[in-house]
């Protein structure tokens, strides 16, 4: 089983306390976000890998040596996109990220980072000419130490636009979600300006956006946990099959620990955060001691089948 930390919300940089007490325990409890039910996730026994998914790994880098000593394989899908403050009000600056990209590339190899440029949103302060510039200085940043960028564009889910919307209203600027071949055709140009770079591009769960010579992304990816595995000299299969979390995604199954509503980066086109207030008050009750990453606000559901 694949361990996903977390597509819903950045457990190393805000997290990584409560992940590692829970891994050192062996398991974590986690609340199903439709349902309900709550499930035990083993962190041990019975785990074939981690991805985890962060806009800053710093925090997080002891805890990484630590669970590599145990020889289970991690990768990292690693976002920097570099937008304007109006769109991104907390994450720490690119070429910081760079540097520490290109510290996990070095410590623990180059398939162990994935660089995700995600998502591309187009906006009056971020248009087409701009993702060019902002892209190129980047991947020439990432030459090396990388060898995939993953990339979608920003749709407008109901929570996404209203966000998006709002932070238009306070910092006077407009954005749009264009026609599929104007995404195309940026797809292309940034494509052939990471192949320079040595980086293959891929497209996250958009597959009507594909062209010759771009693939999909595999963002939970057993193969590439294997890779890592191999390069650490411990290599072992990743038992997991091709299952996608929502159309068009061809990730391998996994299990995530993260809760929705959490993450503090102000990031305004997140579809994981339906408001910044809301992430910060459920953050308040996140105790690094508990069983839950955020305890649910009432007596826990029935829990689901337990993995252990």
């Amino acid at each position: 089983m694949i361990v996903s930390a977390s597509y819903r919300t950045d457990i190393p940089a805000f997290y990584g306390g409560w992940f590692m007490n829970r891994f050192r325990a062996g398991w974590a409890k986690a609340v199903n976000p439709y349902g309900g039910q709550v499930s035990t996730i083993p962190l041990r026994v019975g785990v074939d890998g981690f991805v985890f998914w962060t806009r800053n790994i710093g925090p997080f880098q002891p805890a990484l040596d630590e669970i590599r000593a145990t020889g289970l394989p991690f990768m990292v899908q690693y976002t920097v996109t570099g937008y304007p403050r109006a769109l991104e009000s907390s994450v720490i600056e690119p070429d910081r990220s760079v540097a520490l990209m290109a510290g996990l590339a070095a410590r623990h190899g180059p398939r162990a980072v994935v660089w995700r440029y995600d998502p591309i949103l187009l906006t009056s302060l971020t248009p087409p000419d701009w993702h060019r510039e902002n892209f190129a200085r980047l991947a020439a940043g990432l030459a090396g130490m990388v060898d995939e960028v993953s990339v979608s564009f920003a749709q407008a889910y109901r929570k996404t636009g209203r966000n998006l919307a709002a932070a238009a209203r306070t910092h006077g600027f407009s954005w749009t979600d264009p026609p599929p071949e104007t995404k195309r055709e940026l797809l292309r140009e940034l494509a052939e300006l990471a192949a320079a770079q040595g980086m293959a591009l891929t497209v996250c769960s958009q597959p009507d956006l594909l062209v010759a010579g771009i693939g999909p992304s595999h963002c939970v990816d057993a193969r590439r946990l294997e890779d890592v595995a191999a390069g650490w000299g411990s290599p072992r299969p990743v038992k997991a099959r091709l299952k996608g979390n929502r159309p068009g995604c061809l990730c391998y199954e996994s299990r995530d620990l993260g809760d929705y509503d959490s993450c503090p980066h102000g990031c305004v086109y997140c579809y994981a955060v339906s408001a910044q207030a809301q992430a910060k008050r459920r953050r308040s009750r996140h105790d690094p001691d508990g069983e839950f990453l955020i305890p649910p606000p009432y007596p826990a559901p029935p829990s689901g089948p337990s993995l252990l």
